[in-house]
């Protein structure tokens, strides 16, 4: 590993791992005559309509995708699939405000790329407040901050996925069976609490994090990805099969579980990051707005179509992951493996974004001697970090609401439309499309506030006793 000593402003607080810009095209900017001229990349350097597609599909499903029934079942079978076609909607407009701004800035500054922070920098300097354009930089550091404790809260959700997947399958390995039409309950067997097994992964997911290569990392993100797919037909396979009456099933639950329905959807659409990323490495730019409504479209479809049918087969019972309600045969306890490998291997992935934004600024300040002992340690450092907040908040649907109601929230639904007001407002808008900026971002902070709250009192409160696997699993 090099020991060139690194200085903080080689690094950008890019929010997407697999499509960090590799650099600029040789001839500058300085032949665009017009926005949409925009052709940041070269041609032969470029991705495809494709490739691009399959990043913006990879960057918007996860975790959060299993946690999609449980979310339903806290808004109801009705309000439930219709808020997150709603999300959905807002969340892509929101996207495409963020691309539009970057846009503007990109020809006003004549600038290769903006990211997203550097969006939020320079649309408070366009403001008519004399204040916010004294104190722009800190759209940027704010941007930054949510970016991190997004990417983190990502990570930890990771660990207690990881847990309470290998919990459940170890301790009904000696129940497991190759018939997976049976109905009977199957007796576990006692085993470690999943908090230990946080701390079992802790050196395997450390040592996975010092691949800092991103061409290497993306060989395991490819065989990931592969596996998840794999894992979520199996698992569609399974559940639209023998669906229950769904008479007995609310349209709409409680008012009290709903914010915590909304941070898990909002941590599931929270695919932002990537959005400026993958528009700048396309070979042709233009292409994107198609790209993004398609594959948009294509993962609010797959976010209701899961949550509502692993709702309608489970009911009641479902659980923080749907792969834990899957039966004791072990095709099933295979997906549960393969999606666990999947997520193990999207840990450094996601790891990958705020390494890049906290550990180099601080490398920079020690001697190049030091600099990669001081890198491994930080690395180590973050990581343990991650794994004890799971530790202390060891229920996974509580993590993915808490995570999505404080960060996701903000970085996919209040910021993006106060970026196009302070973008636009001086240049003149309709009062129409600032009202309706407005009331995306309040929608947002309601849901930052409400969720976050929630999601505390629920945490504070004794876990309800739910069917897992530490009691019986019903095969």
């Amino acid at each position: 590993m090099s020991t060139r000593r690194l200085r903080s402003e080689d690094y950008n607080d890019y929010s997407s791992t697999d499509v960090t810009p590799e650099g600029s095209p040789p001839g500058g900017i300085n032949g665009f005559a017009h926005p949409e001229s925009y052709q940041r990349f070269g041609e032969t350097n470029g991705t495809t309509w494709y490739q691009t597609l399959i990043h913006l599909l990879k960057g918007n499903i996860g975790t959060g995708l299993l946690g999609l029934p449980l979310a339903v079942k806290n808004a109801g079978i009705l309000l439930g699939p219709l808020s997150l076609l709603v999300m959905g909607v807002v969340a892509v407009h929101c996207m495409g405000i963020l691309v539009k701004c970057a846009h503007h800035f990109c020809y006003r500054f004549q600038k290769q790329f903006v990211d997203y922070g550097g969006a939020m920098m320079y649309g408070l300097e366009s403001t008519p407040s004399a204040w916010l354009r004294t104190h722009a930089i800190w759209g940027r550091r704010l941007v930054g901050l949510f970016l991190i404790i997004t990417q983190l809260g990502f990570c930890c959700v990771y660990f207690v996925f990881l847990a309470d997947n290998l919990k459940q399958v170890i301790s009904t390995a000696n129940g497991t069976t190759n018939d997976c039409s049976l109905n009977r309950t199957v007796p576990v067997t006692p085993t470690m609490d999943s908090r230990l097994y946080m701390l079992s992964l802790l050196p395997f997911v450390v040592l996975l994090t010092f691949i800092q290569n991103l061409k290497v990392l993306s060989v395991f993100s490819m065989l990931a990805n592969v596996a998840m797919l794999g894992s979520l037909i199996v698992i569609y396979q399974y559940i639209v099969r023998d669906i229950p009456d769904p008479s007995g099933l609310p349209l709409a639950a409680a008012w009290k579980t709903y914010p915590l329905f909304f941070g898990t959807a909002i941590f599931a659409f929270e695919g932002i990051g990537v959005v400026l990323p993958l528009e700048n490495k396309m070979k042709n730019p233009r292409q994107f707005p198609v790209i993004l409504y398609v594959g948009m479209t294509i993962v609010t479809i797959l976010y209701i179509s899961l949550s509502v049918l692993g709702y309608l087969r489970f009911g009641a019972d479902i659980q923080a992951s749907i792969t834990l309600n899957l039966p004791n045969c072990w095709l099933y306890q295979a997906v549960k493996l393969l999606f666990s490998f999947g997520i193990f291997i999207t840990y450094a992935v996601q790891f990958y974004v705020p390494a890049e934004i906290i550990i180099p600024p601080l490398v920079a300040r020690v001697s190049e001697r030091w600099g990669w002992l001081v890198n491994l340690l930080l690395r180590v450092a973050l990581v343990g970090v991650t794994c004890v907040l799971a530790i202390l908040i060891p229920r996974l649907d509580i993590v993915i609401s808490l995570v999505g109601s404080v960060s996701s929230s903000a970085l996919a639904l209040i910021f993006p439309p106060l970026l196009e007001i302070a973008t636009y407002y001086s240049e003149g808008m309709h009062p129409l499309v600032i009202t309706k900026d407005i009331a995306i971002s309040l929608f947002g902070f309601v849901g930052f506030v409400v969720g976050t709250y929630e999601a505390l009192v629920e945490l504070a409160a004794p876990a309800a006793t739910v069917v897992n696997a530490t009691s019986a699993v019903v095969q």
